[in-house]
């Protein structure tokens, strides 16, 4: 059966899915029975309708924080055709237009960062990173100054060395035993403080909490620290204030690499190009996937300085060069639509659209909050926003998940699509989560936490 036969017989769809397809972060036991798989046929803007004909409202850009700029982007889909119908693919040991085209495009809105590494996916741009930062250390250092520092409660990706780097430990649980090298930092979530950080110097403390374990370790043998600007699914945490100072002047101190994890904050999700711009940070590395060509055809990159680039340049040592390949990161297809994704976001000012009304939802959230006491504290940034949800707000003890998760399922079936932590973080699964894309109006946005407000009411009382 073709595929026009199969688009006319929902039917044969939605059975040809149950019996051959695995999604992902789902459990199939249910399919078996009374419940269909989910089957996504067509996106316009921020909505989106299943195969059934119920329209959606998307509050999580694609489920997955991708699509930035909407659905139904048809010079995106144009771009695209033009550029694999004209050189669909040449390994990455040659360049393409479209590949040269946005690396310029790229680095412009990245000063102080010289050179792209195209891959496809977030998870494979990471796995580049921490290998240059191998090769480094064993290149220069005698293999010592090898080590990884990632954050609790951040994601890196799902391979096994980028879980490694996993803060999240449901994520991680059943599939290790996982790569040597990789040392969790403690994370920087203020409304749940350690060791009685808070208050006006949180953010330092936060921050000289990654000293104490690189002291620890021994700084001789750390290469680099591994960020998300904002985390992302464990919980929407926006660095308190001081923090990335800090954290700039102790890799500073000790020579350790600093590698920011955009893969979701790239591409104006927080109201600037990427997330790190919002702190005054330099990084040496910057990943990013996600909102590249939001989710048109895939891409991601992996861009860095020259001085990172340059001590790949040693000629004189037949092993001195970043020996990788990535087979799909010299598909035109990414870059072409990460050409038309970005004019897109400057021709329709959208990073002004995500600050304006990131502010909008960040002010109905608060209504929100004032309205339930179920909330116990809302943060984000531009159109990337969390609340936290607990039984009381003075012993701040978490919602339980299965609440959290009927919370999701009643807006999804109002027609809203929100996210939630999720079998990520053991006790702490209860935040709702909002990335909807970034051409949101007040509207849109009065719509989900409309959704929101009556799905907690009737599953929280």
């Amino acid at each position: 059966m073709d595929l026009n036969q199969l688009t006319n017989d929902p039917e044969a769809i939605v059975e040809a899915d149950r019996a051959h397809v695995w999604h992902h972060l789902i459990q199939h036991k249910p399919f078996e029975k009374d419940i269909d798989p989910r089957i996504i046929v067509e996106g316009k803007g921020m909505k989106v309708w299943d195969i059934k004909g119920k329209e959606h409202l998307d509050a999580v850009s694609g489920g997955v924080w991708t699509v930035n700029v909407g659905y139904g982007r048809e010079r995106i889909g144009k771009a695209i055709s033009d550029a694999v119908t004209k050189m669909c693919f040449f390994g990455g040991t040659a360049g393409t237009i479209p590949g040269a085209t946005f690396s310029e495009m790229l680095i412009d809105k990245m000063p102080g960062l010289d050179r792209v590494y195209y891959a496809n996916s977030g998870s494979e741009a990471n796995e580049k990173a921490f290998k240059m930062v191998r090769q480094i250390s064993h290149k220069y250092y005698g293999g010592k100054k090898s080590k990884i520092l990632y954050r609790e409660r951040d994601y890196h990706g799902s391979t096994l060395a980028t879980m490694s780097a996993g803060g999240q430990d449901e994520r991680n649980a059943q599939y290790g035993p996982f790569a040597p090298g990789f040392i969790r930092v403690p994370h920087c979530l203020e409304y749940r403080a350690q060791n009685d950080y808070a208050g006006d110097s949180y953010g330092v403390k936060a921050a000289e909490a990654i000293e104490e374990v690189i002291l620890r370790e021994g700084p001789d043998t750390i290469g680099a620290l591994c960020l998300e600007p904002i985390t992302a699914g464990g919980g929407i945490i926006v660095p308190p204030k001081g923090y990335w100072e800090k954290v700039q002047e102790i890799c500073k101190k000790y020579e350790i690499l600093l590698h920011i994890d955009e893969v979701v904050c790239g591409i104006g999700r927080t109201g600037t190009w990427f997330g790190y711009q919002q702190f005054g940070v330099k990084p040496d590395i910057v990943t990013m996937a996600k909102g590249v060509a939001s989710g048109y055809a895939a891409i991601s990159c992996c861009v860095t300085t020259n001085e990172v680039f340059d001590k790949f340049k040693d000629a004189s040592d037949h092993l001195g060069y970043f020996r990788d390949i990535s087979t799909f990161g010299g598909c035109t297809g990414g870059p072409a639509a990460a050409i038309e994704n970005m004019n897109i976001i400057i021709e329709e000012d959208l990073l002004d659209n995500s600050k304006a009304m990131g502010l909008h939802l960040n002010e109905k959230l608060h209504e929100l909050m004032d309205k339930h006491n179920w909330i116990g504290d809302v943060r984000g940034m531009g159109l990337f926003a969390g609340i936290e949800l607990v039984q009381d707000r003075g012993t701040k003890e978490p919602v339980d998940e299965k609440k959290v998760m009927g919370i999701v399922a009643d807006c999804m079936n109002q027609g809203v699509i929100i996210g939630a932590t999720n079998r990520s973080l053991p006790g702490y699964n209860n935040t709702l989560l909002f990335a909807p894309p970034l051409i949101a109006t007040k509207d849109d946005l009065n719509h989900v936490v409309d959704a929101v407000d009556q799905a907690m009411t009737r599953v929280l009382g």
